[in-house]
């Protein structure tokens, strides 16, 4: 199927015309939306949108047929407008600090994962996070992508970088351009990065599909993952991210995994450990929601239970998420009439996973103290 240049989609209330592989849109009225679902196959792009479109991305459509121009996607009775599917578990890197704990290679078939994007595509998700695991190894990682950008969705990949300097995924990344490219940064030397990953040959792999994917001109971010392994390498990793012209986030407090396991917790730097902002709430169940490689989805990637099989419920299984993500916030356990709570950086979710792992309190309580004497 051809590519669509452009796509009117609605999103949390308000209408967009987004143009894929680029990070700009424009929000515009409903009546103009309206009117553009009501064209005839054969239309030409109205003059507003021709106009919009010239000034907004450089791109001439002016007297082009609309229907092989402009995708217009419905409107949803659900309000959601990002998800995340996470195509397998399995991955090339044995990461210290991979909260995924046991790196399954399962996932649904072709038939079931085209319709869980159609069912994604239903909710209203405009934007979707592909993750896994290594999402480019997935054995259907090229179909999965195609299919989503031409149901309208505007992708970001999660990767570790190491297939980018594949011509094929070039070639695919190049052609239909995604939103963005989010690597993880897991070191500036061989050393630490292979350490960290417990892959040799690692860090060799990251830097050539870094340099390869940059050259191609797609839009790229760095994750930087601070470790105890890695921790003296900060400055170096912040230079290469600002030698690229290329921006990039830090994560430095390491959690529990899925399961609660605790093996990743040692990997803590200590000296980063961050205190984190007050949680006051979130989207996660409410416009934002998760698939694991299963067709399970849940609130985010660390509420994962309960989960709702949308292999089994389609996309109406997805009314229930809002009245989970509410009960799961709810303080429990030893939070519950914590006088303290209104000020905790720390989510129910991921309190849980914490508490699963055994871990020290003052991880994952920034009021160790004060509760202490509190209590």
């Amino acid at each position: 199927m051809t590519m669509h240049q452009l796509i009117a989609s609605p999103f949390l209330g308000d209408y967009l015309v987004v143009r894929p592989g680029f990070p700009n849109g424009m929000k515009i009225p409903r009546d103009k939306y309206l009117s553009l679902t009501q064209t005839t196959p054969d239309a030409t792009c109205p003059a507003w949108l021709a106009k919009a479109a010239l000034e907004s991305w450089g791109l001439d459509i002016a007297d082009r047929p609309l229907a092989r121009t402009l995708l217009v996607r419905s409107e949803s009775s659900f309000g959601f407008g990002r998800a995340s599917y996470e195509l397998n578990l399995g991955c090339n890197y044995d990461c210290e600090h991979c909260y995924l704990g046991l790196k399954r290679f399962e996932g649904l078939s072709w038939p079931d994962r085209e319709r869980l994007l159609h069912i994604l595509r239903d909710a209203g998700v405009l934007w979707l996070q592909l993750t896994g695991g290594e999402p480019m190894i997935d054995r259907l990682f090229s179909e999965v992508y195609q299919l989503a950008g031409e149901l309208g969705m505007l992708c970001t990949i999660l990767s570790n970088g190491s297939r980018l300097s594949s011509p094929k995924m070039l070639d695919l990344l190049t052609s239909r351009r995604p939103h963005r490219i989010t690597l993880s940064v897991y070191g500036a030397t061989a050393e630490s990065y292979d350490g960290l990953t417990r892959r040799k040959g690692a860090f060799r792999m990251f830097i050539k599909g870094l340099y390869s994917a940059h050259e191609a001109g797609l839009p790229l971010a760095l994750s930087m993952i601070v470790t105890e392994r890695n921790a003296h390498e900060v400055d170096q990793m912040k230079a290469l991210a600002d030698s690229l012209g290329i921006p990039m986030d830090e994560y430095v407090n390491m959690v529990p995994t899925i399961y609660g396991g605790a093996e990743t917790l040692p990997s803590q730097s200590a000296a980063h450990l961050r205190k984190r902002r007050p949680f006051t709430g979130c989207n996660a169940g409410h416009t934002f929601f998760h698939v694991d490689p299963h067709g399970m989805a849940s609130i985010c990637k660390v509420g994962r239970d309960p989960q709702i099989s949308l292999m089994d419920e389609g996309v109406d299984g997805l009314r229930d998420l809002t009245t989970i993500a509410d009960g799961l916030v709810l303080r429990q356990g030893g939070c519950t009439g914590c006088a303290l709570s209104g000020t905790c950086g720390t989510c129910m979710p991921l309190v849980t996973l914490y508490r699963k792992a055994k871990a020290p309190l003052a991880t994952y309580c920034q009021h160790k103290e004060r509760r202490e004497t509190t209590t």
